[in-house]
């Protein structure tokens, strides 16, 4: 739209029709007006009238003055607890600085956003208890000393421990963060790294919703609330999940972004305005929108506002400026803001420089916080978002106030802090004498602000932070024979895909844990061989199935339902990723444990969404993670962007990740029973599995007598092939099994070589243990030494390793392996587009380069000539010049 449209060229008539407007709000209401102004709108799409495209309203509050309610609290009281709590939260910082041992701390995060926090510990926050699970809260990662300094004033944390902020060794202290891992009864969920805690919120709203819906658990007074930075939502993981909470309805989720205008290196958005981008992104995107911009002081300057200049000001001045102000002083926003129009210097005409500073931003309120929560309760069928206006650094005067550095200060000298106190009005309780040593304080036992603090939660069901460690429910699960039928040679081929989803069909029919079960997909259900999941137990949709499903004439068709037990989550591996998470901590959160499993191309898995696994190991996320369609050779035709040969490796790196790498469909059931064992059984294990599935078919045998405890260690003997001239060992997993299996023939056949063929269903596991015994032997040179499972297992036989892995996944053992000579095999490099055949001749881990690497170990003991060696190598037509498939 050109400037010369913008002109009113008809004054009256545009007055006409606001009045109108105004008419219908205070005659018949909000609601009739937005419907009848979406009428208006349509019909001028119809007639071609082009559009506004920007979905934002005027810079000024959502909730109208008169719409406020009645503070339910007591200001004052509050305003006291929460300045002690804002002084302990600094104190932490700046004592852990004294020590000289380069800790680091956040301060002014927190400062800017105590009243959001104390709003809701005072009216909102529900705690944990016998009948639900509470509120669910993601706090804002930086904020955590402003968080322990609540739990120490309400005495669920002591002085000792806030004096070990940052210091955790010797587990005394406090993580940096919301760290479940290291609180497992206080935080519920970490939230850093940045972006992180956005999306798991949605879906952890979602499968509330979830749970509700499929009468597993009373899921309706739960709301999920999630404390985010304007900074943050820069991070792509922030913003792309915000419709999906819309089409889902999830009015059990509350937003609140602090918008302080400032990231870590200086304005979020400098020349533009964050709160207006961020209101037309989640308007567009279907949330309900509050904007806390303005404290009351300037309602009554808005009220004089008679001409509109300072509506104008307020919507024409950008954010960079806005920061500036609150770093400078009265006279300098007098002068810079108010004194642009002639107007608006006139409405604070009679204010003192130190009244026009005092003026507060939205966020600093707590009545105009009441309102906006009070109104996201309120709100039905759509989220809510709180856009709430702040000053970094709140209270820091010089030291940090509204400045580029605030985010990374960690230090104040006395003179700041002597500030400090003063904004907080705690000169009664810090005098000078005592403000060098930095003071914790605390509430008089009876005190006026004790007995509130304390009411307030009591109303609230308690404490909180606070987390279930174990789940109270004793499930029956079930034993290694109710997979008898994996457990027996298969009667035609099949992947170990297919054996999983059969094993996952016995734990569905089963009657201790059937209910529990999660099976979540990202849109490759019919790549995976479970469309009969569709029929069987249904498409969680919280709206059910509104139409005629194209394939409703099959078997399998479409089903979606308000019950349905499936999360089909769409071509979206982090959004499923998050609903895994929250499927699998529901022990924490609902004292409820699910099962998840989240099957997918494993190429998406570890590697796209990495942040998210380390995010479940801090989390204590209990439940299964399939790779399918795993290995660099297994998916031919794919390319380099489908076919995985690394996230074994990649699983490793977190801690609390158990992996797997299965051949056959009895080494899945056996360890999925062993996995709910541990995970679900009496201990209560805080581990999650990750396996890989192939999509190729061979024949799968019976278990071998005495397999399982091999199987969940990470090998055991599968086969002896006979031969008279040598005996070798070889090891291997997933579909590379077959090519040694091969090669063990051909040498027994062709060379006269035995072979003992070692199925090792987990490299990681098996280094781990290595590991472990390692380093109890060196601590413990005195005692009985330990061996290693492997070491064990294998004799000091030549070794040959492959796998459809990078090389690093099987070197891992070397040093627990026997024998001196250890060959390994394994496909580094990018893949490509082939058959199988192909692909494991380009990446030398077919049966014929088995063979060779195994008589070439053999060359180096003296057991062959080399010459046979080098006869092998033409009689499997392997190019020796072809290069590397690392470099290929």
């Amino acid at each position: 739209m050109s400037e010369v449209n913008k002109i009113d060229v008809d004054a009256l008539e545009t007055q006409e029709w606001l009045q109108a407007l105004e008419s219908v709000v205070r005659e018949e209401g909000v609601e009739r007006a937005q419907f009848l102004l979406e009428q208006v709108l349509e019909q001028a799409r119809l007639d071609g009238v082009d559009m506004p495209t920007g979905t934002t309203t005027n810079y000024v509050n959502t909730i109208p003055v008169d719409q406020e309610p009645a503070y339910p609290g007591d200001v004052n009281v509050e305003r006291r607890i929460r300045s002690i709590i804002r002084w302990n939260a600094i104190m932490i910082v700046l004592r852990a600085s004294k020590k000289d041992l380069d800790l680091g701390g956040h301060m002014a995060s927190y400062q800017s956003s105590a009243a959001f926090y104390e709003v809701c510990f005072n009216h909102f926050f529900k705690a944990p208890n016998d009948v639900d699970g509470g509120d669910l809260v993601y706090y804002q990662g930086h904020i955590s000393p402003g968080i322990y300094a609540r739990a120490f004033v309400e005495g669920r944390l002591t002085a000792e421990q806030l004096d070990n902020f940052r210091q955790e060794v010797d587990g005394k202290g406090l993580p940096s963060y919301p760290h479940p891992k290291l609180m497992p009864e206080f935080w519920q969920f970490p939230t850093v790294s940045m972006g992180l805690g956005p999306i798991a919120s949605i879906y952890q709203a979602r499968f509330l919703k979830y749970l509700d819906g499929r009468g597993l658990k009373d899921t309706k007074n739960q709301r999920v609330y999630a404390f985010l930075g304007d900074g943050e939502m820069d991070e792509p993981e922030s913003r792309g999940a915000i419709s999906f909470a819309a089409r889902e309805k999830l009015d059990n989720l509350c937003y609140l972004i602090n918008c302080n205008l400032q990231r870590l290196d200086g304005p979020v958005m400098g020349n533009g305005k964050i709160i207006q981008e961020l209101e037309g992104l989640f308007k567009g995107a279907g949330w309900n929108v509050i904007k806390v911009v303005w404290g009351s002081g300037w309602d009554i300057l808005l009220a004089k506002d008679t001409t509109g200049k300072l509506l104008q000001l307020m919507n024409e001045t950008i954010d960079g400026d806005y920061q500036t102000y609150k770093a400078k002083d009265g006279a300098y926003v007098r002068e810079h803001f108010f004194g642009r129009y002639p107007e608006t210097a006139a409405l604070v005409a009679d204010m003192t420089d130190e009244e026009i500073f005092a003026l507060k931003r939205g966020g600093h309120e707590p009545s105009k916080l009441y309102a906006a929560f009070k109104k996201a309760e309120e709100t039905k069928d759509r989220p809510t978002v709180i856009l709430a206006k702040t000053v970094k650094g709140y209270g820091m005067g010089e030291a940090a106030e509204g400045k580029n550095i605030a985010h990374q200060v960690k230090k104040m000298d006395m003179t700041h802090v002597a500030h400090l106190r003063s904004r907080l009005g705690l000169q009664d309780l810090v005098s000078d004498d005592q403000l060098a040593d930095l003071p914790y304080l605390t509430l008089e036992e009876g005190s006026e602000e004790y007995k509130y603090l304390h009411a307030r939660r009591e109303a609230l069901q308690g404490y909180t932070p606070k987390r279930i460690a174990k789940f109270s429910e004793k499930l029956v699960l079930p034993e290694v024979e109710a997979f008898k039928p994996l457990l027996e040679e298969q009667k035609r081929d099949i992947s170990t895909t297919m054996g999983f989803v059969r094993a996952l069909n016995v734990l569905l029919k089963d009657k201790g844990i059937g209910k529990n079960i999660v099976p979540i997909i990202a849109d490759e259900a019919r790549t995976f061989g479970m469309e009969g999941l569709f029929r069987q137990i249904g498409i969680y949709n919280p709206h059910g199935q509104n139409y005629t499903p194209q394939d409703r004439d099959i078997v399998s068709y479409y089903k979606e339902a308000t019950s349905g037990q499936v999360l089909q989550e769409g071509i979206n591996e982090l959004g499923a990723m998050s609903s895994w998470v929250a499927a699998a901590t529901s022990y924490s959160t609902n004292d409820l444990p699910m099962i998840p499993f989240y099957i997918y191309y494993s190429m998406f898995g570890f590697q796209r969404v990495g942040d998210m696994a380390w995010m479940a190991g801090d989390q204590q996320a209990r439940g299964f993670l399939l790779g399918a369609t795993a290995g660099r050779t297994t998916l031919n035709g794919e390319g380099l962007q489908h076919e995985d040969g690394h996230s074994h490796i990649l699983a490793n790196t977190v801690p609390n990740c158990i992996s797997y790498d299965p051949t056959y469909a009895y080494e899945v059931a056996v360890i999925m029973q062993d996995g709910i064992r541990r995970m679900y059984g009496e201990d209560q294990e805080n581990v999650f599995y990750y396996l890989t599935l192939m999509n190729e078919n061979y024949h799968q045998p019976a278990m071998p007598e005495g397999a399982e405890e091999g199987i969940r260690k990470g090998i055991y003997k599968l086969e002896t092939v006979a031969g008279d001239k040598a005996k070798v060992q070889l090891l291997s997993s997933g579909t590379i099994m077959i090519e040694v299996r091969k090669a063990a023939q051909i040498l027994s056949e062709e060379y006269g070589i035995g072979s003992d063929v070692f199925s090792v269903t987990s490299f990681n596991e098996l280094t781990r243990d290595g590991q472990d015994v390692e380093r109890f032997n060196m601590l413990n040179p005195d005692a009985e030494q330990k061996t290693a499972y492997i070491t064990e297992a294998l004799s000091d036989a030549v070794t040959v390793a492959a796998t459809d892995y990078m090389k690093n996944y099987a070197e891992q053992v070397r040093s627990f392996v026997p024998s001196s000579n250890y060959k390994v095999l394994g496909t580094d490099g990018f893949g490509r587009s082939d058959s199988r055949e192909n692909l494991r001749r380009h990446f030398e881990v077919n049966a014929g380069y088995v063979v060779v690497a195994t008589l070439s170990e053999l060359a180096k003991r003296g057991d062959v000539e080399k010459s046979v060696v080098a006869e092998a190598i033409k009689k499997f037509d392997i190019d020796t010049n072809k290069v590397n498939p690392l470099y290929a």
